[in-house]
C-alpha cells in the first residue's frame, strides 16, 4: 500500500510561480521577511514530518480505531506520540501571533500543512484541525481572563479544542439549542446540557481539552439571537476534573481514528466568550476558519486518492490499450499498463485538474486572509475580505463533493482490488464522505453563498469579484477567451437571479446548488488560466490536466447555466443572451 507523499514541488510552483505569494505577502509589514526561500523550507520540513510521522499511522488508525471505556477514549497506537511531537515541534503555532507564542507566519503556510495532514491521515488530523479556529475565536472575543487561562496553550497546541454546537434535536438549525448556562457568584457560569457529533470531545492526545460551547442564558430569547458562547475546560487550573462527561463515541462509516463524541455538561464551570447573546458572531470566527480547512481536506483527500490510483495504474497491466502500438511498449504477454488506457488516463487527469485548481484557489484564499488582516490599505483589505466571503463556501462545497466522487473514480482504477482494504483506497472514499456534511452541509454552503452573500447587495460584491478575475487574467497575460465568456455569462445570469428573487423568494433556494457549482467551475477555469500562463507550465505535468479540464470538466457549465435559466423561466423571467466580452 502506497503511503501519501507530500507534493511540496507542486505546492511551491503554485505559490511562487503562479500566485507569486512571496511578493504579495512581503508587501504586508507583518511578513516583510517571508521570502520564497523561507516558504520552501517550511513546505519541505512540514512535508517531511507529514510523510514520515503522520502518514504511516493512517491504516492502523482506521483498522484499530478509537476505544471507549468508562468515559475515557483511547486513540489508536502511535497517535498520541505523533501529536506530542507535532505540537512540541511548533507546527500548530505556525500562523499564531508571536505575542501569543506563535511563529507569526502567513496563513497560506498553515493551509499547505493542513492539506498535507488531511491527505496523509484524516482521522489524526481531526484533532488539531480546530486549533486555529479556536485560537482566532478566543483571541478576538475572549476576555483578558479567558486569554490568560487558555490562549497560549491553544496557540501552541499543547491543549486541544472542540466546537460544541450540535444537539440531538438541533443540527443545522442552531436556534433550537437548549444547553443552559446559569450565572455564578464568581462571574463564571454553570453549564448544563448535551452535545452530539463532537470531534475529539474526549481523547488521550493532549493533557487538556478546551470546549467552546453554544448555550443559552436564563433570560435569553428563543432562536439564534439568544445564544452565547462559553469556554469549558476538561481540567481546571488546580488539576481537578470538570463536570464534562463523554457518554459514548459513535460507530461511523469512516474517520475511525477520530472519536466522535456524545458530550454531557453537568453544571460545568464555564467562562463567557464575547458578549451575551452574540455567541454565533464569536463562533463564526471559528466556523469560517474551519470551512477553509474542510475545503483543504477535500483537496488533500482527492490528492491522496489520485496518488494511489496513479501509482497503481503505472504498475498494473491489463489487456492491450487501443490504438497504434509503439515498439517501445513491448509485448508483456499482450497486456499494457492501465495508464495507457484512455479511460483510466482520462479519469486520473480529471481528478488532477480539480486538485491543482483547488489548491490554487485555496492558497489564494489563505493569502487573502492575511491581506484582509494586515494590509495598510483599507480598500485592499475590503477586496480581500470579499474574496474570502464569497469563495470560502464554494471551496468547501465543491471540493468536498469532488473529494468523495473523485476518490470513487480513483477506486474504479483498481477494479475489484479497490474494494478491498489491502490497497487503502476504500478508506479514503469512506473518510471523505463526512466532509460534505460537517461545518455546514454543502446545501447550506450554497444557500449561504446565494441568499446571504450575493442577494443582499444586489449582486454587487459578486459582480466585483468576477470583474476582478477578468482584470487579474489581463494583468497576468493569461486571458482565455472561453474563461472570459463564462465569466460574462455568470455575471449576466447573476443579475437575472437577483431581479427574479424580488418576485419569487423561493427561487434562490431552488437554484442555489446549481449557482454554487457554476461559480466553482468558473473559478476553476480562472485558476487554470493562471496556471497555464505561468513559467514552467509548458510540459505534460500541467498541460494534460489542463486539457482534461477543457474537455471533461468545464462543459458542465452549460448544464448548470441551463438549469438556472430554466428556473428563471418558471418565474416568468425571459433571459436573453449576454453581450459577449462584457
Amino acid at each position: 500500500m502506497l503511503n501519501y507523499q507530500a507534493p511540496s514541488a507542486d505546492q511551491r510552483f503554485l505559490l511562487t510561480q503562479v500566485l507569486q505569494a512571496p511578493h504579495e505577502l512581503q508587501a504586508l509589514p507583518a511578513f516583510a521577511d517571508v521570502d520564497a526561500e523561507l516558504m520552501q523550507q517550511v513546505l519541505e520540513e512540514s512535508g517531511k514530518f507529514v510523510s514520515e510521522v503522520v502518514a504511516p499511522l493512517n491504516r492502523q488508525g482506521d483498522e484499530i480505531g478509537c476505544h471507549f471505556e468508562q468515559g475515557a477514549v483511547r486513540t489508536p497506537p502511535g497517535f498520541r506520540d505523533a501529536y506530542q511531537a507535532f505540537w512540541q515541534a511548533g507546527w500548530p503555532a505556525l500562523s499564531a501571533a508571536p505575542e501569543d507564542g506563535g511563529q507569526g507566519l502567513p496563513a497560506v503556510l498553515e493551509a499547505t500543512l493542513y492539506e498535507m495532514l488531511s491527505a496523509a491521515n484524516h482521522g489524526w488530523t481531526m484533532a488539531p484541525g480546530l486549533l486555529h479556529g479556536a485560537y482566532e475565536c478566543l483571541r478576538h472575543h475572549g476576555s483578558d481572563e479567558v486569554k490568560a487561562l487558555f490562549l497560549p496553550r491553544i496557540a501552541s497546541g499543547e491543549w486541544l479544542a472542540t466546537m460544541c454546537l450540535t444537539e440531538p434535536h438541533a443540527g443545522s438549525d442552531l436556534g433550537l439549542v437548549r444547553t443552559r448556562a446559569t450565572p455564578l457568584a464568581d462571574g463564571r457560569f454553570a453549564l448544563s446540557g448535551s452535545k452530539i457529533f463532537i470531534s475529539g470531545g474526549e481523547h488521550d492526545l493532549s493533557d487538556n481539552i478546551v470546549h467552546l460551547v453554544l448555550a443559552r442564558l436564563p433570560d435569553a430569547p428563543a432562536g439564534p439571537k439568544g445564544l452565547s458562547l462559553f469556554v469549558v475546560p476538561k481540567f481546571m487550573a488546580d488539576g481537578s476534573r470538570s463536570a464534562v462527561v463523554c457518554e459514548r463515541i459513535e460507530e461511523k462509516m469512516g474517520l475511525h481514528g477520530s472519536p466522535t463524541c456524545v458530550m454531557r455538561f453537568d453544571d460545568a464551570p464555564a467562562w463567557l466568550v464575547g458578549q451575551p447573546g452574540a455567541g454565533l458572531n464569536a463562533m463564526f470566527v471559528m466556523m469560517n476558519a474551519a470551512r477553509l480547512h474542510v475545503a483543504l481536506q477535500g483537496i488533500g483527500l482527492l490528492d491522496a486518492a489520485w496518488q494511489k490510483a496513479d501509482a497503481y495504474a503505472r504498475e498494473r497491466r491489463q489487456m492491450r490499450a487501443p490504438g497504434p502500438r509503439p515498439a517501445s511498449r513491448g509485448e508483456h504477454d499482450g497486456a499494457d499498463l492501465l495508464i495507457e488506457h484512455p479511460a483510466m488516463r482520462r479519469s486520473l487527469e480529471v481528478q488532477r485538474a480539480w486538485i491543482d485548481g483547488g489548491r490554487l484557489l485555496a492558497y489564494r484564499t489563505a493569502v487573502a486572509l492575511d491581506v484582509a488582516r494586515h494590509h495598510p490599505d483599507a480598500a485592499r483589505r475590503d477586496e480581500a475580505q470579499r474574496w474570502c466571503s464569497l469563495v470560502t463556501p464554494v471551496l468547501k462545497a465543491a471540493w468536498t463533493h469532488q473529494a468523495f466522487h473523485g476518490a470513487s473514480e480513483c477506486l474504479q482504477v483498481f477494479g475489484g482490488h479497490g474494494y478491498v482494504r489491502e490497497w487503502g483506497i476504500e478508506q479514503i472514499v469512506r473518510d471523505s464522505r463526512v466532509a460534505m456534511i460537517y461545518e455546514g452541509t454543502n446545501e447550506i454552503q450554497a444557500i449561504d453563498l446565494l441568499v446571504r452573500k450575493v442577494l443582499p447587495d444586489g449582486g454587487e460584491a459578486l459582480g466585483a469579484l468576477l470583474l476582478s478575475l477578468r482584470s487579474d487574467l489581463d494583468a497576468a497575460r493569461a486571458a482565455d477567451a472561453e474563461v472570459l465568456r463564462r465569466l460574462a455569462e455568470l455575471r449576466y445570469l447573476s443579475t437575472l437571479v437577483v431581479a427574479a428573487a424580488r418576485q419569487d423568494a423561493v427561487l434562490p433556494y431552488r437554484v442555489a446548488d446549481d449557482y454554487l457549482r457554476a461559480l466553482a467551475l468558473v473559478l476553476l477555469g480562472w485558476a487554470w488560466a493562471r496556471i497555464a500562463a505561468a513559467p514552467g507550465a509548458e510540459g505534460p505535468r500541467w498541460q494534460a490536466p489542463a486539457q482534461a479540464l477543457r474537455q471533461r470538466v468545464l462543459p458542465e457549465l452549460d448544464l448548470r447555466f441551463a438549469l438556472i435559466r430554466g428556473a428563471l423561466q418558471d418565474t416568468g423571467a425571459t433571459p436573453c443572451a449576454p453581450a459577449t466580452g462584457s
